[in-house]
């Protein structure tokens, strides 16, 4: 028992937050795009920020649930329905037996996040549960799930029967989660080793004129469309050591920034690297979208990502609260019925 695809998604696979420690053998840590996303989904739904979760892309696919199960979505907004009921983001929902998860349309952002009460039964691969396409590894038999797949549940559950005769039961909270997305504003970025290698006025162009995020964009990185750079030193670097964010400048004068599935070395200059503060919000954006970017110290980097951490902190209590408190008082008009 579990959820079943009833309807193949563009790229739906099973993620977590990456397979750490095997870059030096080229194994890229992988894992989801947007963590803010993956975390609020597990926190709603009471789950350790370690359960895999399915990260959708539109179109997404569609699920069939073959047992109760208590879920949340977080990440991107595609319209997501059961039973054609439409269900809010970042807002546990009970979803009943035989209930059908689609997807209606792409309202706000690019990935959106699926999490389940316990998670995914499925074997992790190094120590992730997260899919490696290139290997054909973790996930899901270490590929994109297609029509007919099968995914069991760990099924430690919650209380039986919340739904009752209904299709859906929406909890009644919502995770804030727009202070962790800062709409509007500027990707920042800080200096990478090899920010001397540009010159002066195409670091002007860099910090004053948008990018447009092209088509040629995915899980391994966005390519940009904007002002072409030139490099002071044209020569390429020795591989090196890249990771996720890293701002590389190609020979044309086009920028690349490394998302998830980058390599684990790369030879072209590492002018420098998104905050990683803000990857979750540039993994929301979509081909054809514009970003510009700002500067800022490493410290000041280091700083906003401390205040992020303590903010999800923040908003795991207040979720386990929630949740603990309302599982209590059911259980409790159950038994006295």
């Amino acid at each position: 028992m579990g959820i079943q695809v009833i309807k193949q998604g563009m790229a739906d696979s099973l993620q977590d937050l990456g397979r750490k420690g095997y870059q030096h053998l080229g194994i890229n840590p992988g894992g989801v795009m947007d963590e803010v996303a993956f975390r609020v989904a597990n926190m709603l739904v009471g789950n350790e920020p370690t359960e895999a979760v399915i990260e959708l892309h539109f179109p997404a696919g569609v699920f069939l649930f073959q047992e109760e199960a208590l879920i949340a979505l977080s990440g991107a907004d595609f319209g997501a329905t059961v039973n054609r009921i439409p269900l809010p983001v970042n807002t546990p929902v009970v979803v009943g037996q035989n209930s059908v998860l689609e997807f209606k349309g792409a309202v706000r952002g690019a990935r959106c996040y699926l999490a389940v009460r316990d998670g995914f039964h499925v074997p992790r691969w190094l120590n992730s549960y997260s899919t490696n396409l290139k290997a054909g590894a973790g996930g899901y038999n270490g590929r994109t799930l297609e029509k007919q797949d099968e995914i069991p549940l760990f099924g430690r559950g919650i209380h039986p029967s919340i739904t009752g005769n209904r299709d859906a039961v929406v909890l009644p909270w919502k995770a804030d989660v727009q202070p962790m997305y800062r709409q509007g504003s500027a990707i920042r970025l800080v200096e990478g080793r090899e920010w001397s290698w540009i010159n002066e006025a195409s670091r002007q162009l860099l910090l004053s004129l948008p990018f447009t995020i092209t088509a040629h964009s995915d899980r391994m990185g966005y390519r940009l469309k904007g002002p072409s750079l030139k490099a002071v030193f044209p020569d390429q670097l020795i591989s090196t050591g890249v990771t996720r964010g890293t701002l590389q400048l190609l020979p044309s004068g086009e920028l690349i920034i490394l998302m998830a599935d980058h390599q684990s070395t790369g030879g072209y200059p590492r002018v420098a690297h998104v905050a990683g503060v803000d990857i979750p919000r540039l993994a929301q954006c979509r081909p054809g979208e514009r970003v510009a970017f700002e500067l800022i110290t490493g410290a000041e980097a280091e700083d906003l990502l401390v205040a992020r951490d303590q903010y999800i902190q923040q908003l795991q209590g207040a979720c386990e609260l929630r949740l603990g408190k309302y599982l209590q008082e059911y259980a409790k008009d159950r038994s006295e019925l």
